[in-house]
Formats: C-alpha cells, sequence, structure tokens
C-alpha cells in the first residue's frame, strides 16, 4: 500500500510493526499485513535485527526506523522452550518478563499500542472449565511464571496494553504437526516399528498461527477504525478442544496415515523437567463480545495441511489422493515448542 494510501474509514492505513517475525506467528503476521490492503508493515524484527532483550538499545531502534512509527506493535516473541526454562530461568525471565515490560514502556512513551502474546501455561491447568481472563493465575513452570511476570509489567507500565493468551500453536515451521508427521513418515518407510505413543490426560486446543495472526490484525483494525484499542487481558485460539492424542490422531488421519496406530498415554509415560498443565482450554467469551471468532481446530488443521507451510515431503501419498480426512521423545519436546 502507498504511503498516503487509505482505508474504508477514511483514517489511513493502519501501519503495524511485529516483534518476533521469524517465528511461527511472526512470519504469519507479516504475511498477513503484506496481503492487505489496509495495513503497512513498519517493520517486522527479528533476532538479527534486535535482541529484544537489549534493553538499552530499544529506544534508539524504534526512533532509527524508516517511515512513521506503527501505530500498533504485536510482540509475537517469547522464550518457549519450556523444559529448558527449568534450567535458564535468568533467560526465561529475561526474554519473557523483563523484554515485554521495557518494550511497553518505549512504546507507551511513543504513543504506541502495544499488544503482547502470552501463553495457557500461566494457570495451574487443573481447572475443569474454560480459563477465564480475571480467573487466579497459579503458573506450575518456569516459563508459565516468567510468562505471567511479563503480563504483570506490561499492564503495570501501560494499563492500555493488551496481553492475548493462546494455546498449542502450530504454523510455519518446527511444531508438533511436523513432528507426528515425521514420526508417521518413519513408521511408514520402515524406519521405526511400533505404534507412536501420545499422551491422552492433557487437554487444550490447538491454534493455527494464521488464523491467531488474522485475529490480532482485526483486532487492531477495529481499533484503529474506532480509535480505542482493546486493553487488559484477553483469549484467542481456534475453536474446540481435544487432548494431545486426539490431535496426533486427526492429524494422521488428514495427512494419509489413517493407517498407523497410536498409543494412548498418560503424562507419566514422558519425564520432563516442566510440568504439562492437565486442562488448559481458554474461554474466548471477551473476543467474542468484540466481535471475533475463530473457527474450529479441525477445519484450521485441514487448511494447514494444504498450505505451503506444511511439510510436504512428510506428507503421505494418501493425502495427495485425497483420502484421509502412528515412543517418540521428540512429541515432548514439540509439545513444549507449541506452548505460548
Amino acid at each position: 500500500m502507498s504511503e498516503n494510501a487509505t482505508d474504508k474509514t477514511g483514517r489511513g492505513a493502519l501501519r503495524l510493526g511485529i516483534l518476533g517475525a521469524a517465528g511461527q506467528l511472526g512470519r504469519c503476521l507479516v504475511r498477513g499485513i503484506e496481503e492487505a490492503s489496509d495495513l503497512e508493515l513498519a517493520f517486522a524484527a527479528t533476532r538479527d535485527e534486535i535482541d529484544l532483550g537489549d534493553f538499552e538499545r530499544i529506544g534508539e531502534w524504534l526512533d532509527s526506523q524508516v517511515g512513521a512509527l506503527p501505530e500498533v506493535v504485536i510482540n509475537a516473541a517469547a522464550y518457549t522452550k519450556v523444559d529448558a526454562c527449568e534450567s535458564e530461568k535468568e533467560l526465561a525471565y529475561r526474554m519473557n518478563a523483563m523484554a515485554p515490560g521495557e518494550w511497553a514502556r518505549h512504546l507507551m512513551e511513543r504513543n504506541i499500542h502495544f499488544i503482547h502474546v502470552s501463553t495457557d501455561y500461566v494457570f495451574p491447568g487443573d481447572g475443569s472449565r474454560p480459563y477465564r481472563e480475571d480467573d487466579e493465575t497459579e503458573p506450575k513452570t518456569v516459563y508459565g511464571s516468567s510468562k505471567r511476570a511479563g503480563e504483570i509489567a506490561v499492564l503495570g507500565t501501560d494499563p492500555n496494553a493488551l496481553v492475548v493468551r493462546t494455546s498449542w500453536v502450530f504454523g510455519p515451521g518446527r511444531n508438533f504437526v511436523v513432528a507426528i508427521l515425521d514420526q508417521a513418515a518413519k513408521r511408514r518407510s520402515g524406519e521405526l516399528e511400533g505404534p507412536l505413543r501420545v499422551v491422552d490426560d492433557q487437554s487444550g486446543t490447538p491454534t493455527y498461527a494464521a488464523d491467531l495472526a488474522l485475529a490480532l490484525l482485526e483486532l487492531s483494525r477495529l481499533g484503529h477504525a474506532s480509535g480505542d484499542h482493546a486493553r487488559g487481558l484477553l483469549h484467542l485460539r481456534n475453536a474446540g478442544e481435544t487432548t494431545w492424542f486426539g490431535f496426533a490422531r486427526a492429524i494422521l488421519d488428514d495427512a494419509g496415515y489413517g493407517d498407523l496406530e497410536i498409543e494412548p498415554v498418560a503424562t507419566s509415560a514422558f519425564k520432563t523437567a516442566a510440568a504439562r498443565p492437565a486442562y488448559s482450554v481458554l474461554s474466548c467469551e471477551r473476543a467474542e463480545r468484540l466481535g471475533i471468532t475463530m473457527r474450529s481446530w479441525r477445519e484450521s488443521l485441514v487448511d494447514y495441511l494444504a498450505s505451503s507451510d506444511a511439510p510436504r515431503e512428510l506428507l503421505s501419498s494418501n493425502h495427495a489422493n485425497g483420502v484421509g480426512s502412528g515412543d517418540a521423545p521428540s512429541l515432548e519436546s514439540q509439545r513444549s515448542e507449541s506452548a505460548r
């Protein structure tokens, strides 16, 4: 879009900046902005351009950007290695708590609306109904505690900022779907034998990064049009819920591996440094009241597998032919990477 373009409200194009632009969500946000006629990308920051934890550089870096500063900045960056956070507590808190707080301060000083993405791990994970924004947080891991500290830092610095919690993210890059398909392909080729083993006592909701990006951009549009951006806490995820076993079964069925067996196991079958939440479904009632709804995770999975982001080399030939709609430590690590 040209510099002088305006959107349908006549307010001018909405300029956005993205932090963590190389990650699953960041890549989808950048893509969504570039494809939209009413949005402009002010910057797409990756680790190569600026270390988000280099606090002394933030103000200088923002002011050095070419063109007008953005109206909205979305932070899609985080240190999400859940197990590694247990032994790298200082790094986890620096990136997940201190950095968001510092960015909130610098953005507020420049009158830029800040949207910070957080996680379902801030909750204890022992609930029996979807967690609401105002439910008590009680994280059980360093990762969750550092992310909760980040929420407090952001909103304590700028009460007009928005913290968006999400869960089980998958999109472009390495994720749980890719890990499952990798294990399936190795069993199909004979490289590995026996059923896949996936936990069936952890419930949550897979969230497609592309859908989450669209929801975040729509929230930004609504705020831009009204002059009143959403603030506080908000939950966003795809509709529905499942277990990791249910998610894995759907992946195999939709990717043409419906014949491969999966063995459902308890969380205790995998020894991990960090505890995993047994139940972390998020309530999205506030988002719905704001006019933001997201489709079911099953629909989004089908679209992901049909997209260029999916690992084509790992999809079964049965998937290409329209057919369909398998003890791997790497699966546990990918559940870690899928946590926000």
